[in-house]
């Protein structure tokens, strides 16, 4: 008998009765302008892991963490003129915990999804004899590491052990052995130079319109990578002729990954690290994917010169042409910044002879 009350008070396993989960609400209101805080605003809740329970109103497990990003989210919005809520609950009005908790598992399940498909691309294009179009083994190891980056990122919100990570991590395991083949001793690794070696003189394709992202992409080509580049256009990938490198393209190497725009995976991928292009590479960041990462201050100024720009030229040719002089001036006055102040020479002639006198106008005088 005094067994079994003894029993009788023993406590369930903490297994047995699972806490409910507590949540934070992020309900917010946007003003109509200006025009991208919706885009804007969109990104952060997706880069935060936020999943939609109803239009306007985001759903995050209740952690430090996610209420610091909501407090930060809520503090943009209000700046920009909008309104913006964060509620701590116990349940939300027509979802269960476990449906919640499903809409989380599904949404990582899927940006795992993603990314292994992106990966398992990567390995075709590394096995197939015809590697020119952007896929080549001496760039492997860069592109990994951009792969690893997205994997963290997903990591980093998949709150509930979401399924898809092994499939990931095996692909991401074959895409290493097949970049690193075995060594013959006494040949040396590949370096960013042997890289861009593989990529001179080619033909260079993106998509219509060239905007902020493909403009400073063909310069910072045409700038570090293949001086003698040819650029042209199509609409997408399968587009692309097969003596083309397609670049900021949806499912190329040569385009986004993770929370990078084109023009940063050009530089992790040939390793260029030169003075004025952090500058560079965060205005075209913030304007392109608009998610205010970097604060660039020139970004309402370079951004509303390619407006004018996409005014002024109608033909791509010349607009991508103009776009990358756009970018060369802003290059060189990063630069001359990197290097310190000073006074800055004159323009002068190519050739210049104080002797020759100068040469007399025809026609009547005014």
């Amino acid at each position: 008998m005094s067994q079994r009350l003894r029993t009788d008070r023993v406590p369930a396993p903490v297994t047995a009765a699972p806490r409910a989960h507590r949540w934070l609400l992020f309900i917010h209101q946007l003003p109509s302008q200006p025009s991208n805080l919706r885009v804007t605003t969109w990104r952060r809740l997706q880069h935060i892991g936020a999943i939609p329970l109803k239009q306007a109103a985001y759903v995050l497990p209740d952690t430090p963490a996610a209420r610091e990003d909501f407090e930060w989210l809520k503090a943009e919005v209000k700046g920009a003129g909008g309104d913006a809520r964060v509620f701590a609950a116990d349940t939300v009005d027509a979802w269960s915990d476990d449906a919640i908790v499903d809409e989380f598992r599904r949404s990582r399940q899927q940006a795992y999804e993603n990314l292994a498909h992106d990966v398992e691309q990567a390995l075709e294009r590394a096995s197939s004899p015809r590697r020119q179009r952007g896929a080549r083994a001496p760039a492997l190891n860069r592109l990994l590491d951009i792969f690893r980056q997205r994997l963290a990122a997903i990591e980093g919100i998949d709150f509930f052990g979401s399924a898809g990570r092994d499939r990931v991590l095996t692909r991401l395991r074959q895409l290493e052995e097949r970049s690193t083949p075995p060594r013959r001793q006494g040949v040396p690794r590949a370096t960013p130079t042997d890289e861009r070696a593989a990529f001179q003189q080619r033909l260079w394709i993106t998509r219509p319109r060239p905007g902020v992202d493909r403009m400073a992409s063909a310069w910072l080509i045409r700038r570090f990578i293949d001086p003698q580049a040819r650029f042209g256009f199509a609409p997408d990938r399968e587009s692309v002729p097969d003596a083309g490198v397609p670049f900021d393209m949806f499912g190329v190497e040569f385009s986004h990954h993770g929370d990078g725009c084109t023009f940063e995976t050009l530089c992790s991928v040939f390793a260029i690290d030169e003075p004025g292009l952090s500058r560079i590479a965060a205005i075209v960041h913030d304007l392109d994917l608009k998610d205010g990462r970097f604060g660039a201050a020139e970004c309402a100024t370079v951004g509303a010169m390619i407006d004018g720009l996409q005014l002024a030229y109608h033909k791509d040719d010349e607009l991508l042409e103009q776009g990358v002089v756009l970018f060369d001036a802003l290059y060189r006055s990063f630069e001359r910044a990197n290097r310190g102040t000073g006074p800055r020479p004159l323009a002068q002639p190519k050739h210049h002879d104080s002797r020759r006198r100068p040469a007399r106008r025809r026609g009547k005088p005014r």
